[in-house]
This record gives structure tokens, C-alpha cells and sequence, in this order.
């Protein structure tokens, strides 16, 4: 017997042992009492780094076996979505969002307008309207070479009135869609992050900025937007972002994330958080980005190569981020050392749910009422709704799930670092025939061939795929 069969069999033996609840009232074993309230104990484990929609992201089509994901990231140029004021095409985004789904994967998408060494990426029907494109050589690609871009005039009407069309025909189109797990705003400054820096003077107004935040809001009502700027009332360049419903993505992560004694840093993600005022917005918004070129893969290393201050850990606590894009991870196969530093540093971004104790009553004969406490042992809240809580029965010789049930549970709005939040159903046992059963917990994926969440249990997948085991029944004939 190998030691993970032999650990499935003791803890499925536990279980059944301590009978939590079976129709006939049986006696739990001694030293596994249940509370006074009933509820007995499950013990924790760290939940498994690529559950879904947390984690490091790479590129689309990454390389296999390099380090455990389950969402991938790609640009697309807003010409090959948008032909003319009115007429769209979703071929492209459609053929991006099926790959990436193919691989039981959600997408992170973000269309841009200006890219540096990437022609025709404005639809044509502008610039052939008239529209005023500025080509220069861009040098702000550090750590890779200068290359030319075209940035386009963004106080130009017709641009204008073409962004609020596309953007409304998008949500129209792909809000909610359970392909796509995040978006990013997009659509104005170099790599649609929202500057044009050093060319600060070709940078979108407030006033037009304003128009894309607000016509983002109305498309929007599901699918999570993250804007990569924070800006409070009197910020410089950038219009007041707090009161619209968007998380915010970081894109120098472990690089200029944390604030800094030094005042030409108040650039830094942070610092522009803390002006803004939206210290707390992660609770309801999510918080994404990238890991900074610079600190690719070492960034995990110890010592790490992060700037000081800037330790990825550290970063993570104070954002409460979610997700990161990253390539050092994904480019070459990592070191054990860097590759173990990475899984336990990354496994402590977004939610991780540890169901901490559970319950099953027998007070009538042909049903049961199972209650369960769950904890949110990570740095931010689970942000996608539609995410169905469901339970079963399973034959724990067959290790087969027999019949399920589903719930009204959410797994929204369940905070990190605040006190178990208890769910309660009753279950109708009348189909169910005699027998010893685990009662067991799943939440699957809401894309086909996708991820199920896991629980930070260690009865996590012990007794059939998916599954987190919370205790045992007993029907009696």
C-alpha cells in the first residue's frame, strides 16, 4: 500500500469513525468528541496552488509542466475586433477565448490601441477618417530594446465616440461569459496600460479617460474590470477613479509596489493606492497585475532579487492580490529551491477556503441536515459569482459520488481574516439506499474540462476527485 492510499484509508476510516451523523444515532469513537454545538473539526492543509482564477498567469499557449496555472493571459489589437463604427468581429477573441478554454483554462484578456513595434493596430476606418497618428521611437521597453509605435490622437471625436461603441458592444457580448476571468481596461496608452510615457503630452485626457471608465461601468456587470492607474481627486494626469467598480492591476510588481521614504516613488502601486483612497477596495474589487521583468523567476530566489522593500511576499500581504502575470516562472524549466519558494509564496495569493468544521444531524428518518463552517485562510475574497456549492454522497468503497445535491452557498463575500461563516441545508435521503456513505463537498468548474476549486482540507480529493470529505452517514435498512 502506498502512503497516499494508506492516508486516504485512515482518514476515510476517521471519518466513518466518527459518524458525525447516521440514522440510527450511532456513538461517535472515543477522542474524536464532537463540540458541544455538534460540529467536529477538519483539519487544515494548504489548498493547491492552481486553483482557479488565482495565481500566476503566463501567456497564452505556455510551455507544459513548468509551474501549475489554470488562468493564461493575451493581448488582441482593437482592429481585429473593430472594422467600422458600428461592425465587429469576434472571430479573434472568440478563437483566443476557445484555446485557452481548451485547456480547461480561463482567459485574462486586454485589447490595446498602441503597442510598441506593432503596425496596424488602429482600426483602418479611423485613419482613413481622418484620425492623427503619432509615430516616434518609444524607449520605454526596458529591459528590451527601443522600437517605433503608433499612438493615436485620443481627444479625436470619432476615436472617441468608436471606444464607447466597442466597449458597449463588448460587454454586450462578453460580460459574464465564464471563458473570460478577468479583463483589463485597455484601450488607451502604450500596451493599453494606460500612459505614454516619456510622451506624457500624447496622454488621454481626463475628460476622455473619463468617457472610457464610465462606458466600461454600464458594459460591465459581472465579468471583474482592473484599471492599471488608482488617481484620487487631484491627481495630475489621471481622473478620479475610486467610485467606479473596478479592481486595479499592478505592472510592476515587486518593483514598485510598496511605498518608499523616497518622493520620487510616489509613482509606486501604493503610495497611489493610499492617495486615492482605496486601501480597502480589494474587498470588493479584485487586484491583479504583473511581476516586473526585471525580477522574472528570481524574484523567488533566496535571497530574492526584488529591489528592497519589495519582497514578493511582502507585496502580496499589502495588495491582496489575486493574480499576476509572469514569465520567469514559465520560460525554463525552475531550480527545486526557486520552484518550492514559488508554489508557497504564490499558494498565499487570493482566497484559500478551509472548511473548518461540519456537521450532519439525523433528526428524522428519510433526511439530514448538514451544516459547515468555512474560513478564508487567503489575502482577498473569491470575486466570481455563478460558482455553484454543491453536495454528495459517496460510496467509499467505489469511491463513486452516488447522488449530489446543490446549495444556495456562495462562496462570495466569505472575507480573509474574519470568522467562519456557517452554511446549513437539509437533505432529502429518501432515494438513498442503506449503507455507510461519505458525506463529501465540491465546487466545479464553471467552463468545461475547467478546474473545481479545492479546499485548504486534508480530506481534500481523499475519497473521489474534487471532492472535500466533511464526514460520514449511516442509512440503516
Amino acid at each position: 500500500m502506498n502512503e497516499r492510499t494508506h492516508h486516504a484509508q485512515s482518514t476515510r476510516c476517521t471519518l466513518m469513525c466518527l459518524a458525525i451523523a447516521t440514522m440510527m444515532g450511532v456513538m461517535p469513537c472515543p477522542g474524536a468528541e464532537p463540540s458541544v454545538d455538534g460540529f467536529v473539526d477538519l483539519q487544515y492543509q494548504p489548498a493547491p496552488v492552481d486553483n482557479p482564477l488565482k495565481g500566476l498567469v503566463p501567456y497564452a499557449r505556455p510551455a507544459e509542466g513548468r509551474f501549475p496555472h489554470t488562468m493564461e493571459f493575451n493581448y488582441l489589437p482593437l482592429s481585429k475586433l473593430m472594422v467600422e463604427e458600428n461592425e465587429f468581429r469576434w472571430e479573434a477573441m472568440e478563437s483566443l477565448l476557445d484555446d485557452i478554454g481548451s485547456r480547461g483554462h480561463h482567459a485574462v484578456v486586454r485589447v490595446y490601441l498602441e503597442y510598441p513595434g506593432r503596425e496596424n493596430v488602429i482600426p483602418d476606418f479611423l485613419v482613413r477618417g481622418g484620425l492623427k497618428v503619432h509615430r516616434y521611437l518609444n524607449t520605454n521597453t526596458a529591459p528590451f530594446p527601443p522600437k517605433m509605435i503608433e499612438t493615436p490622437d485620443y481627444s479625436d471625436v470619432q476615436l472617441r465616440k468608436a471606444l464607447a461603441n466597442f466597449i458597449a458592444a463588448f460587454g454586450g457580448k462578453y460580460d459574464g461569459d465564464p471563458r473570460l476571468g478577468y479583463l483589463t481596461a485597455g484601450l488607451l496608452g502604450t500596451w493599453g496600460e494606460w500612459h505614454t510615457y516619456p510622451r506624457t503630452e500624447l496622454w488621454a485626457s481626463k475628460e476622455v479617460q473619463t468617457e472610457v471608465l464610465q462606458a466600461y461601468t454600464k458594459a460591465f456587470k459581472t465579468t471583474p474590470v482592473l484599471l492599471r492607474y488608482p488617481a484620487g481627486e487631484n491627481d495630475y494626469h489621471y481622473a478620479p477613479t475610486k467610485h467606479f467598480p473596478f479592481g486595479y492591476h499592478d505592472d510592476s510588481f515587486a518593483w514598485a509596489t510598496r511605498v518608499t521614504p523616497r518622493p520620487e516613488d510616489d509613482w509606486f502601486f501604493i503610495a497611489k493606492m493610499n492617495r486615492a483612497d482605496l486601501m480597502e477596495n480589494w474587498k470588493q474589487h479584485p487586484i491583479g497585475g504583473e511581476i516586473r521583468p526585471e525580477v522574472w523567476g528570481c524574484v523567488f530566489d533566496s535571497p530574492s532579487c526584488a529591489p528592497e522593500g519589495q519582497a514578493f511576499a511582502d507585496c502580496v500581504n499589502e495588495t491582496h492580490a489575486t493574480w499576476l502575470m509572469d514569465t520567469g516562472m514559465f520560460r525554463e524549466t525552475a531550480a527545486k529551491p526557486r520552484y518550492q519558494r514559488a508554489i508557497e509564496q504564490v499558494g498565499r495569493m487570493g482566497y484559500e477556503f478551509h472548511l473548518a468544521a461540519a456537521k450532519v444531524d439525523a433528526a428524522e428518518l428519510q433526511e439530514t441536515r448538514v451544516s459547515v463552517k468555512v474560513e478564508n485562510r487567503g489575502v482577498a475574497p473569491f470575486y466570481h459569482k455563478g460558482w455553484k456549492v454543491q453536495l454528495g454522497l459517496i460510496d467509499p468503497v467505489q469511491g463513486e459520488v452516488i447522488e449530489q445535491w446543490p446549495t444556495s452557498w456562495r462562496l462570495t463575500g466569505i472575507q480573509p481574516g474574519e470568522g467562519p461563516t456557517t452554511w446549513s441545508t437539509t437533505l432529502n435521503l429518501k432515494a438513498i439506499a442503506a449503507g455507510d456513505y461519505v458525506v463529501a463537498l465540491s465546487v466545479p468548474s464553471n467552463i468545461k474540462g475547467g478546474v473545481s476549486l479545492r479546499f485548504a482540507n486534508q480530506t481534500q480529493d481523499n475519497d473521489a476527485k474534487d471532492w472535500v470529505s466533511i464526514g460520514s452517514l449511516r442509512i440503516q435498512p
